[in-house]
């Protein structure tokens, strides 16, 4: 009984904790900042992605696309000519991937494969 009690009385200030941050995330909401920028890495090691190294994957269509793997999370767009096109190579050898792109990894979690 007495813990029932310990536990229904430190419950409420576990989950106080969490208060502030659902304030926070709701006004950012508000103020239409959340997840607005898609060009910045959020993970713990947080910095604009032009700052990761990108490389290019070929799919199976020859169309290029940019690829980016920092260990924790992997991000990857179409390649566009400036009009919105995409680009788009029917020579390029399909399925494949150059560049350095598993560079922008940190060092204490960088990509082992």
């Amino acid at each position: 009984m007495f813990v029932k009690r310990a536990m229904l009385a430190v419950l409420p200030l576990g989950l106080s904790a969490c208060g502030g941050g659902v304030e926070l995330m709701s006004e950012a909401m508000f103020m239409g900042q959340a997840n607005d920028n898609k060009a910045i890495d959020r993970g713990f090691d947080a910095k604009p992605l032009t700052e990761l190294q990108a490389g290019i994957w070929i799919d199976p269509n020859g169309c290029h696309n940019w690829i980016i793997d920092d260990g924790v999370e992997g991000y990857m767009d179409a390649r566009r000519y400036p009009d919105g096109r995409p680009v788009c190579d029917p020579s390029a050898v399909r399925n494949s991937v150059g560049g350095t792109f598993k560079a922008g990894g940190t060092s204490l979690l960088g990509d082992p494969i």
